[in-house]
């Protein structure tokens, strides 16, 4: 098989563990907060779950560093791939950044 073929592949594998990652992430804080409105509206003290509040804040910086780590494996990747002499774009997600220098928009730009 095409080594580029083979190569996108790889990609595509990859492209899906950092959506995974982000996923993952995300749904967690979505728990932390559902758990701090629902410590509210049950009308208990903050020390009620804190455990688990605490628990679950932990996970989600093992998440972050999971998705650092994921990211640095996609720059040793493209790094490969180079060496591999493979020189075509790899076609993957489109929320990357312009790569002609253009302003990275924010988050609040966006929304």
């Amino acid at each position: 098989m095409e080594k580029a073929l083979v190569a996108q592949k790889v990609a595509n594998k990859l492209f899906a563990t950092e959506a995974a990652v982000d996923a993952a992430m995300a749904e967690a804080m979505n728990l932390l907060a559902g758990m701090a409105e629902a410590r509210k509206e049950a009308g208990v003290a903050a020390t009620v779950g804190n455990e688990a509040t605490a628990k679950i804040a932990e996970a989600i910086n093992i998440l972050a560093q999971a998705r650092t780590a994921i990211v640095a494996a996609h720059g040793e990747m493209a790094d490969v791939k180079l060496r591999m002499g493979i020189r075509t774009k790899m076609v993957g997600v489109m929320d990357k950044p312009p790569e002609n220098n253009a302003p990275v928009r924010s988050l609040h730009e966006v929304a």
